[in-house]
Order: C-alpha cells, then sequence, then structure tokens
C-alpha cells in the first residue's frame, strides 16, 4: 500500500474530524488518558516516515487515532460502547461502576 496525500488550500469547514483532520485536532478529541499514548504513536510515525520516506504508516497511525477520537468525543457513548463490546467479547456483564479503564482491556479498546 503507498499512501496518497492532497492539499486542498480552501478553509476547512464543518467537523473537524472528517478524514484529513490535523494531529492537534485528533489530540485534542481524545480521552486525556489516551493523549500519551497517541503521543507516542505519532512520534515512532513521524521517526518511520523520516527514516522510510514514506508517509504510509504515518497516515495509517493518524487515522487509526482519529476514528477513536471520533468515538470518544462523546465520553458517555464511549464508556456504553466499550461496555457493549466487552459483554459481547466476553459473555460477561460489565457492572454499572467497572473503571472504564478495565472495560476497555476487556473490549480490546
Amino acid at each position: 500500500m503507498t499512501a496518497l496525500w492532497s492539499f486542498d488550500e480552501q478553509p476547512r469547514a464543518g467537523d473537524p474530524l472528517l478524514p484529513g483532520a490535523t494531529p492537534a485536532v485528533i489530540r485534542e478529541s481524545l480521552l486525556s488518558e489516551d493523549r500519551a499514548k497517541f503521543d507516542i504513536a505519532y512520534q515512532r510515525a513521524l521517526a518511520t516516515a523520516r527514516e522510510d520516506l514514506d508517509l504510509t504508516e504515518l497516515f495509517r497511525c493518524l487515522e487509526h487515532w482519529r476514528r477513536l477520537a471520533l468515538l470518544q468525543r462523546d465520553p458517555e457513548r464511549f464508556a456504553s460502547i466499550a461496555s457493549r463490546a466487552a459483554e459481547r467479547l466476553t459473555g460477561d456483564p460489565v457492572a454499572p461502576d467497572e473503571l472504564l479503564a478495565r472495560t476497555r482491556r476487556r473490549a480490546g479498546l
């Protein structure tokens, strides 16, 4: 797979998390506990792009985190999604007082 990139000089209107969102917007939209993970993944992807002269991994990294940011922009909805995923994957109900971090681990999120 090769990276495709385009630049539109027109101002972007609408949702800032549309495809092509900036790393800053993606990072800001993540839950606080995921921002450090994003920073590490982003720095690694930048280093790989610099070393390989190929932006594919950088774009793949940003798209992964952009999609997660879309889910996380509503923290209550994200917690509900994580609970449903954990229940379906494990077959065990999620207790109402279970910490989100534990639920996410169970759901693979």
